[in-house]
């Protein structure tokens, strides 16, 4: 399909498909003396979740073209990107562009399960060539219409960090037995007190790195209240915290978040489990780290008959962050103010993980961002049902893209 829409790319660049389905691509510049850039998105999707198939206005799968959009699985997240990206390239091959800069393009197949298979080994391959990237640039920042109180504009969200991931097994143990003669406490019980205990005292909220970062470039752009509270954060820090973190959004940048997600106890209604576990999944702000979480999960637990251990298969500490005043995001924001010259651009913590984490270790400059608008309908769509993007939008990033190709690498 990707030759058959793209024949001038694919007669130009070189591809190399790494670990089974992984693509990447090369697009050789003039001038070896630059470092290059790399452009990545991901293949894969989501599920549907079965059931809800009938509940979407187009086929889940079907790419259908509609009303003005694009519907289907992936359309935001994150196929979009991976065609726009496409797109970008063979029109430039097409208007005879010709690269000073080397260009990859690295697309994986499993950012949705981690991106061990796919962009990790994308990424450890290019390590073995010493590719030492300008920047990489990802998902993960948007330009959001009407998601910003107060500000009218579009906000181009550029991701300069992200948050680390760590899932933490709660255990306690009890006696078992008849239902019918329960002791004073049971492992359902004790494990309950400790997650009410863990949910209670959340790790503290912090004002600090990109979400700092956020409130210095969006505070001008703001009424003179709020303007005034993020100008004298010395001051009014407190209370900035409070009313920025009263939302879930909110809360997400000011701390490591906790979200008990899985319960297990008990395999019949009138048998006592001797055995009740729970998974707790955080979201690591930077600052902390995994090492931090577990301490934490300990102390707020305090329950010696409660074992807690961390998965370690799912530890991915919070990225590196990258400075707003480094040259790949002034590049990055020149761009979309080229393309939308009323856009508020601002660095963004991305609470989500994406495949960017992957290349840390090939260049400090890592920048998350896709170029089609989003707005609060859109967000709930986003691995929902109805997933879209609006023709208009989808060929905004791809503008973007190509603005950006132009002033990084031609």
């Amino acid at each position: 399909y990707l030759r058959e829409s793209f024949p001038k790319l694919h007669a130009v660049l070189k591809l190399e498909k790494v670990n089974g389905y992984g693509l990447l691509y090369e697009w050789v510049g003039s001038d070896t003396g630059l470092a290059p850039v790399v452009l990545l998105a991901h293949q894969d999707v989501v599920p549907v979740e079965p059931g809800t198939e009938g509940k979407w206005t187009e086929p889940p799968f079907g790419g259908t073209i509609a009303g003005g959009y694009v519907w289907g699985r992936g359309a935001l997240d994150d196929k979009g990107s991976v065609v726009g990206i496409l797109e970008a390239v063979e029109h430039l091959i097409s208007v005879g562009a010709k690269p000073r800069r080397t260009v990859y393009l690295a697309f994986g197949y499993d950012e949705e399960v981690g991106g061990r298979r796919g962009a990790a080994r994308i990424a450890a391959l290019l390590a073995t060539r010493n590719v030492r990237p300008e920047f990489v640039l990802d998902e993960g920042g948007a330009l959001a219409t009407g998601l910003i109180p107060g500000v009218a504009a579009p906000v181009a969200l550029i991701g300069i960090a992200e948050k680390g991931y760590v899932t933490v097994e709660l255990t306690a143990q009890a006696e078992g037995g008849h239902s019918s003669m329960p002791p004073k406490e049971t492992a359902v019980g004790i494990l309950a007190a400790g997650l009410t205990r863990l949910e209670h005292h959340q790790m503290p909220r912090a004002i600090r790195g990109p979400t700092a970062d956020l409130f210095d470039f969006l505070g001008p752009e703001m009424p003179f209240g709020p303007r005034l509270v993020m100008a004298n954060r010395w001051l009014f820090g407190g209370l900035l915290a409070a009313g920025f973190g009263a939302t879930p959004q909110g809360n997400a940048m000011l701390r490591t978040t906790t979200a008990p997600t899985v319960l297990q106890a008990g395999v019949k209604e009138n048998v006592l489990p001797s055995t009740a576990r729970a998974l707790v999944n955080f979201r690591i702000l930077p600052g902390d780290s995994a090492g931090s979480v577990l301490a934490h999960v300990r102390r707020a637990v305090d329950d010696p008959r409660i074992a807690v251990r961390e998965l370690q298969e799912t530890v991915s500490n919070p990225s590196g962050v990258t400075s707003a005043n480094a040259e790949p995001f002034q590049l990055l924001a020149r761009t979309i103010r080229q393309v939308i010259p009323e856009a508020v651009v601002t660095p963004w913590l991305v609470v989500g993980a994406t495949d960017s984490r992957h290349y840390s270790g090939l260049t400090p400059n890592i920048l998350r961002f896709v170029g089609a608008p989003i707005g609060p309908d859109d967000v709930r769509r986003v691995h929902g049902t109805d997933e879209r993007v609006g023709v208009q939008a989808y060929a905004n990033s791809v503008r973007i893209y190509i603005q950006l190709l132009k002033n990084a690498a031609l």
